[in-house]
């Protein structure tokens, strides 16, 4: 997000009403860059036909609105289109919008029923109020990184997981809103903080470790806690993924699968604590008994037994998912490269039941919009 995000009924600017019924799979997005460079996200790889990949992920269906905000015609721009605005997202530094006159308490008086979502790193209080924070840093700070990777070194997890974790919370956040404005007929402000909502997804770590306990050891792929539950080789160099929750599960996977019945009540693996502290020797005799069986053979076995259990797949693996094929999960949207794959979003049926629409150029949309607005570009 560069600048701000703003959301607008899927109406024309002219016609909104201050409570309406509200579809977010459906509603206009405007975009608000900086003129000319746009998202920094733009350019941080040129892998999608000549586009970065973070930016065709994250801004399908959105509108550019291409304002510099130091100069005032372009802050009135954003402060005309606000008076038609539901909602306001916005990852500028704490105080930023509060000297731009666009913050929520600057709002509130004059647009009581728009919702102003403030996303930073570490709120707008605080002793890190105002350093800076990306996605690895704010996982360094949560603890991430003393719970991921192996037993000799760190690991930050491969996604933007905070940046993720705080867009969800702000997500959730904006349709709580929503629904209390449709009952008071009040907007409202939310506040979300990347480090507040790491933490909140490490809940379990942190009570593992609780009232000074040791925290769940670093373990590669594998579970910290739960064992067996992780990668297992099998023939040919492959491995597969398995997952045993339950002394049931335990005793159908010695029998069914590794054909060792006795190993259920072996004393070192009685249960689960004791798997996981003798994960090491449990490993070896699971790995060997995969030897000489192919992935799909294991995994075959784990299936009939009803264990768990899942391929590794590569990003190519990925792309082509049979079971998001099956479902029809793939659609098409439109890029100023040409046409592109894009995945459905969870819960949406088929691509007429959301908007699935261009993904834009640096202020494509600036004269359509001002337009709406009665300025001119």
């Amino acid at each position: 997000m560069d600048y701000f995000d703003q959301v607008v009924p899927n109406t024309d600017l002219r016609d909104v009403p201050v409570l309406r019924s509200f579809n977010l799979s459906r509603a206009r997005v405007i975009k608000v860059e900086r003129p000319v460079v746009g998202d920094f996200a733009r350019d941080y790889d040129t892998r999608v036909d000549g586009l970065a990949s973070h930016f065709v992920w994250a801004n399908r269906s959105k509108e550019s609105l291409a304002l510099d905000l130091k100069q005032e015609k372009d802050l009135n721009v954003l402060k005309k289109l606000l008076k038609k605005a539901d909602v306001l997202v916005q990852n500028l530094a704490p105080g930023a919008t509060d000297r731009l006159g666009v913050s929520y308490a600057k709002l509130k008086d004059e647009h009581s029923s728009l919702i102003v979502c403030d996303i930073s790193g570490y709120g707008d209080s605080g002793p890190y109020r105002d350093k800076k924070a990306y996605d690895l840093l704010v996982q360094s700070e949560a603890g991430v990184l003393t719970i991921t990777g192996t037993e000799t070194e760190p690991a930050k997890v491969g996604i933007s997981i905070a940046d993720v974790a705080s867009a969800m919370y702000a997500y959730s956040g904006v349709l709580a809103a929503l629904i209390k404005r449709s009952k008071t007929g009040k907007g409202s402000r939310v506040d979300i903080s990347m480090l507040e909502a790491m933490t909140e997804w490490m809940g379990f770590p942190m009570y593992y470790a609780y009232n000074g306990q040791s925290a769940p050891k670093r373990a590669g792929a594998a579970h910290a806690s739960i064992y067996p539950y992780g990668p297992f080789e099998t023939g040919g160099g492959s491995s597969v993924m398995l997952g045993v929750q339950n002394e049931r599960e335990w005793a159908k996977l010695c029998a069914d699968v590794l054909a060792l019945p006795d190993l259920a009540t072996d004393s070192r693996f009685a249960n689960n604590s004791l798997r996981t502290e003798n994960r090491k020797e449990l490993k070896q005799i699971i790995c060997e008994c995969f030897a000489n069986l192919s992935a799909e053979e294991v995994l075959r076995r784990l299936d009939k037994a009803q264990i768990a259990s899942a391929q590794v797949k590569d990003m190519q693996g990925l792309w082509n998912h049979e079971q998001l094929r099956a479902r029809g999960r793939w659609t098409e949207v439109e890029t100023p490269k040409g046409m592109i794959p894009v995945l459905l979003p969870p819960g949406i049926a088929t691509p007429g039941d959301t908007r699935m629409d261009k993904v834009p150029e640096v202020g494509e949309h600036n004269a359509e919009i001002l337009a709406e607005l009665g300025l001119e570009q």
